[in-house]
């Protein structure tokens, strides 16, 4: 099973060969109250969280009733027991996105002797159909890839990965030039910092200069005019969800 099956095999809660579940005969709690998972951004958006699941550890059942991304810190394998389906293996890469349309409860356990961790992002508007724009998420052909900013020696490198009617997500590499680099953001959107050096964000009407490492994350209003500095490195490599309808102004 490749990559791409295997982390449908998480995510939409594919059967595989393997035993029957185990730990799945009781109710599921929130994701909220799941303890690997903390919250970090609530608003009318997202719900967002830090998933960090030690090797050797299992999750508690938990529910995923909305839509939702996950972006992979780290390479991961683990066993995925969905409620009702026989367990299946699950294996991501370092920066690997992927899209559930959730409805599904299930337990995670991080078996394979490595840590499990990502960001979830419950996506809580209607979405449509996702579609795979440069790289293959969920099935189909790729999509509309425009790649013209993401030459290699640019300042910031944009690498459309995948929308729906709701959202658009990018992969972006932020490089080291000596100087701040403006990256203008008309929509609101949440920006997730992955891997590489740390990241100082400034300059975001309403918000102090922060500097996010791998894992961390921020809200940016519509209009926000972000300045990227990279700190003690060659680049840093985030993630950026854009909400297309750009209404409201929600807090954090």
């Amino acid at each position: 099973m490749n990559r791409r099956l295997l982390a449908a095999a998480l995510l939409f809660g594919v059967p595989a060969l393997g035993q029957a579940p185990t730990g799945v005969n009781m109710a599921p709690v929130d994701t909220a109250k799941e303890p690997h998972h903390h919250l970090m951004v609530d608003n009318t958006y997202v719900r967002a969280f830090r998933f960090s699941l030690p090797a050797g550890e299992s999750t508690l059942l938990h529910a995923h009733d909305e839509p939702y991304l996950a972006v992979s810190l780290g390479a991961a394998e683990f066993a995925n027991d969905v409620a009702g389906k026989p367990e299946a293996r699950g294996k991501t890469a370092d920066g690997q996105v992927n899209y559930s349309r959730g409805g599904f409860a299930h337990l995670v356990k991080a078996d394979a002797g490595v840590p499990f961790n990502n960001v979830t992002i419950e996506l809580l508007h209607p979405q449509g159909e996702p579609r795979n724009l440069c790289d293959k998420i969920v099935p189909g052909d790729l999509g509309a890839c425009n790649l013209s900013s993401d030459e290699p020696n640019a300042p910031i490198g944009t690498r459309p990965v995948l929308e729906t009617d709701e959202l658009r997500v990018d992969s972006l590499v932020v490089r080291r030039a000596g100087d701040v680099v403006d990256k203008p953001h008309t929509l609101p959107g949440l920006l997730i910092a992955v891997s590489g050096a740390p990241v100082k964000v400034a300059r975001v009407p309403g918000m102090m200069t922060q500097i996010l490492h791998p894992g961390e994350m921020m809200w940016l209003q519509p209009q926000a005019e972000p300045k990227f500095t990279v700190e003690d490195g060659p680049e840093a490599r985030l993630v950026l969800i854009s909400f297309k309808d750009g209404a409201g102004n929600p807090s954090q």
